[in-house]
């Protein structure tokens, strides 16, 4: 799984909840986020109290 995924042995992960499961997913670098809102609304986006 970890091949298969290119985790490295170290790595760290975050358990998210889901349902009856957990969703497991590497904590990303900082360096990893850079540019990842470019061309994010800064006005009129949708709040978590928006949905339904």
């Amino acid at each position: 799984m970890r091949e298969e995924q290119h985790w490295d042995a170290g790595q760290e992960f975050v358990f998210i909840p889901k349902g009856k499961g957990v969703l497991l997913m590497p904590v990303p670098e900082l360096d990893e986020l850079a540019g990842i809102a470019k061309g994010a609304r800064k006005i009129d986006y949708r709040d978590r109290k928006d949905r339904y």
